[in-house]
């Protein structure tokens, strides 16, 4: 799995101009979905993303985390993390999961998120969407899975 984690002032998403998911302050996560990908990663990867204490404490240290601020979370599906653009100018998306494998392993995410405590608000696995973010810092990390083996 891959994640691409942006700290946000505030963030949505947006289906044929109507708002789906919308937060304040907290973590944009746009995620990538393969097909090696399991529940047990998935679970590994929504605990890594909401325990990251990437927010300034008072000495403008990165040290808090999302329970320290108030924080929440737009997680968003986004196939293309996996686009490859070693060859010729259109991307491959071989190694992206298709909606078989990927759409359970995106609900349990959302799932892992609201059991650790962050129900995130969220798009539409599939759809045509508009994420709007409003980057805090900037302070954007990307979280893949494979490097953890």
């Amino acid at each position: 799995m891959r994640a691409v984690l942006t700290r946000v002032a505030s963030a949505s998403v947006a289906i044929g101009g109507q708002t789906v998911g919308q937060i304040g302050r907290g973590f944009l996560i746009l995620l990538g979905i393969s097909p090696e990908d399991t529940p047990a990663i998935c679970r590994k990867l929504a605990e890594k993303c909401l325990s990251l204490r990437i927010f300034e404490d008072e000495n403008g240290k990165m040290n808090c985390g999302l329970e320290s601020v108030g924080g929440q979370v737009l997680v968003v599906s986004q196939f293309t993390l996996y686009g490859d653009t070693k060859k010729g100018r259109r991307p491959s998306f071989i190694r992206a999961a298709g909606p078989d494998h990927a759409i359970p392993l995106y609900e349990q995410f959302l799932s892992d998120c609201a059991a650790l405590g962050y129900p995130p608000q969220h798009g539409q696995f599939g759809a045509d969407m508009q994420v709007y973010s409003q980057n805090d810092g900037p302070v954007t990390l990307i979280i893949d899975t494979e490097e953890w083996i």
